[in-house]
């Protein structure tokens, strides 16, 4: 796992218990947090299975509790997946500079177009994320291939 600094370690095992908390509540264990220089403003899980809401992906659910900001420009986006073609749209769109994935095996993702667009993006690969998101897929495959399109 890729060393973080102390307020990136925050920010990061907050996303990574709202992933735990949504797979305790049968849902896709995907947790995200938004800081601002290293203050935690934001966190979110994805809740499509317990809102009913399609489009409530960890990283979108975060974004959604942040509510409005003038910019974004200065902010990092914790994720403990890596974001799909929606999520990956929000942060294009509004601009942020730095995300902190948590793993990209279990759900790669395109981390290559935050690198072209001169966003940095910091990998961790960190075995709890992966083994959530493992765990999740074994006992809800149905709901897994809904979450990203294949269902």
């Amino acid at each position: 796992m890729t060393p973080l600094d102390d307020a990136d370690q925050v920010c990061f095992e907050a996303a990574l218990r709202e992933a735990r908390e949504g797979l305790e509540q049968g849902g896709v264990p995907v947790g995200a947090a938004l800081s601002h220089h290293g203050a935690l403003l934001a966190v979110g899980r994805n809740e499509r299975v317990q809102k009913g809401d399609a489009i409530a992906h960890g990283e979108m659910s975060c974004l959604r509790n942040a509510g409005r900001q003038s910019s974004y420009r200065d902010m990092t986006l914790y994720t403990t997946l890596s974001p799909c073609e929606m999520c990956t749209g929000a942060i294009l769109l509004f601009g942020i500079k730095r995300i902190v994935v948590g793993e990209a095996v279990t759900f790669a993702g395109d981390l290559g177009v935050f690198k072209r667009r001169g966003i940095e993006v910091v990998l961790l690969d960190d075995g709890r994320c992966r083994d959530l998101m493992e765990e999740f897929q074994r006992r809800y495959p149905q709901v897994w291939a809904e979450d990203i399109g294949e269902g």
